[in-house]
């Protein structure tokens, strides 16, 4: 089929922020799922054929001390003791259900990733039982990254101990900026001696793979701090730096009281701001010695610091999403769990599937699926998806390639399709262009 079936005129993220969501982080978009493919995943994981694509696992810990301003994951600051121990029984009953399914049997996972909320919420006691028993119904052994998400101000010395003992590879820190007064303001829970604290605890304990989130455009966030902000992780050196330009969806604080005021316009940095702070982060962090290796993420040693997660997902792999509101990819079917702390745990207990919606791709959607997610790595291995889909990029989207190039937003290296800095930092507004014409300009959530 020509691209010409698929090219639209160019568009760049405007000016100013506004509400909704800019990052691409699946396709087909979230609002073509829906509940009629919901039995689908059951059939999937009942199915006699035994999956073969590299396995993982994401682990949903929804709790946190504070909610963000700028926060739009599911995540509760309310829930007491015996609501978090319902919780964390419900996610591995879920767990040993998926298991048993002829479709997971006998599989181990590659890659664990504990998101949040915050998973440093929990007690040193709760993770060490949780993991203990996460091992003991899919064993860790072939599991060549652990990923743990933490809030700065939720961490000891002991806590982070007990974190790599129980297997963490990869101990990602949420700092976000590293001034106290933006930190308040935006409704973070922590503070700046909080991070280096942790840091220093971490590093003394040997953690191997240290990541330090930033995000660009918070509220009152200023050329000044942002420049501050990027020295000082400078100065401590992670092994990966990860930086997020601030959107602000309709779910978020920030975006409930714009719609009191009246505003249509985010009060942060506009987009070209974003970008040129990230773009200046990426200077300094390349003089430092670090490599660019996605459009968010800047990384110490590339042959040693490894992102297994995003890697292994972005090229097809299984992933089982446990917990209220986790997404998951089995087989090709997208699925997501019910959103309400209560009513997943009411679902699991019942026996029931805890899923609220799915979607049965089609090889033409994993194929746009995998091209999408692997331009954020700034470039495309031609020779990748001939070889697994049968499909020239190049031809297939010839239009949009050859106007990438006139407009010198891509250049190629032999196999490679590589994006200039510039293009890479505003990638996920470039991405609608390969989007099926029934996806195009439809919501995104």
């Amino acid at each position: 089929m020509s691209d010409s079936t698929f090219i639209k005129p160019d568009y760049q993220t405007e000016d100013e922020t506004k509400a909704g969501n800019y990052f691409v982080s699946n396709y087909p978009p979230f609002s073509f799922w829906n509940d009629e493919d919901v039995p689908c995943v059951n059939s999937m994981i009942n199915s006699p054929s035994q999956g073969t694509a590299p396995l993982g696992i994401y682990y949903h810990v929804p709790f946190c001390r504070k909610r963000c301003h700028f926060c739009y994951f599911k995540v509760y600051t309310d829930k007491n003791s015996n609501d978090v121990r319902r919780y964390l029984s419900a996610t591995i009953e879920e767990l040993r259900t998926y298991s048993e399914s002829p479709y997971l049997q006998g599989r181990k996972p590659k890659f664990v990733y504990f998101g949040g909320g915050t998973p440093s919420y929990l007690s040193a006691q709760q993770l060490t039982e949780l993991t203990d028993q996460m091992k003991a119904i899919l064993p860790w052994d072939e599991a060549e990254e652990v990923t743990f998400e933490c809030e700065p101000g939720t961490l000891s010395e002991k806590k982070l101990s007990v974190i790599k003992e129980f297997g963490v590879t990869r101990l990602s820190l949420g700092v976000e900026n590293f001034n106290d007064h933006i930190l308040g303001i935006n409704g973070r829970a922590h503070r700046s001696k909080e991070v280096f604290r942790a840091y220093e605890f971490a590093r003394g304990l040997g953690f191997d793979n240290i990541n330090i989130d930033l995000i660009a455009g918070m509220l009152e966030e200023t050329d000044e701090n942002w420049s501050d902000c990027v020295d000082q992780v400078v100065d401590l050196s992670p092994d990966c730096v990860t930086i997020y330009q601030m959107e602000v969806p309709f779910n978020t604080g920030i975006f409930k009281n714009m719609k009191e005021e009246g505003k249509l316009s985010a009060p942060v940095a506009d987009w070209p701001t974003k970008r040129r702070w990230v773009a200046e982060a990426y200077e300094k962090l390349e003089k430092a010695g670090y490599t660019i290796t996605s459009a968010y993420t800047a990384v110490k040693n590339p042959e040693t610091t490894k992102f297994i997660y995003r890697d292994r997902l972005w090229s097809g792999a299984d992933m089982v999403g446990l917990g209220v509101s986790s997404f998951g990819h089995l087989g090709g079917i997208h699925y997501q769990n019910i959103t309400n702390i209560d009513h997943y745990c009411d679902s699991v207990e019942a026996k029931k599937a805890p899923v609220r919606r799915a979607l049965m791709t089609q090889e033409e959607e994993r194929f746009i699926r995998e091209l999408i997610l692997q331009w954020k790595l700034g470039r495309v291995d031609k020779k990748y998806f001939q070889k697994k889909f049968g499909i020239s990029v190049t031809e297939r989207f010839s239009l949009i390639i050859t106007k990438w190039k006139e407009n010198g937003d891509l250049i190629e290296e032999g196999d490679y399709l590589v994006l200039i800095r510039d293009a890479l930092l505003r990638v996920d507004s470039l991405l609608h262009q390969f989007f099926l014409p029934h996806h195009q300009d439809a919501r995104y959530v």
